[in-house]
C-alpha cells in the first residue's frame, strides 16, 4: 500500500469547501485543518504508487480551490 500526505494551500475563504471535498474521497484516510503556511494536511492512501501518483495528479491536485500543494509520500524501512 502506497500513503503520502499532503500539505495544502487554498484560495481565500476556500478552506471548508476543499477540506469537505476532501473528506468525501474515498483514498483520503484523514484530513486536519492548519494554523501556518499551509490550511489542510490530508493523509491519502492507495494500492500501489502509480495509482498514488496518479490521484496526486489527476483529482486532488485539481480540487476547486486549491492554490498549492506539497506531496511527502511516506516509506517503510
Amino acid at each position: 500500500m502506497a500513503e503520502a500526505f499532503v500539505l495544502f494551500k487554498t484560495l481565500p475563504a476556500m478552506e471548508l469547501a476543499v477540506y469537505q471535498t476532501l473528506t468525501s474521497h474515498a483514498s483520503v484516510v484523514e484530513v486536519h485543518a492548519l494554523y501556518g503556511e499551509f490550511d489542510l494536511l490530508a493523509r491519502v492512501s492507495s494500492d500501489d504508487s502509480r495509482k498514488l501518483s496518479t490521484m496526486l495528479m489527476n483529482e486532488l491536485r485539481q480540487i476547486d480551490g486549491v492554490k498549492d500543494t506539497q506531496t511527502l509520500i511516506a516509506v517503510e524501512y
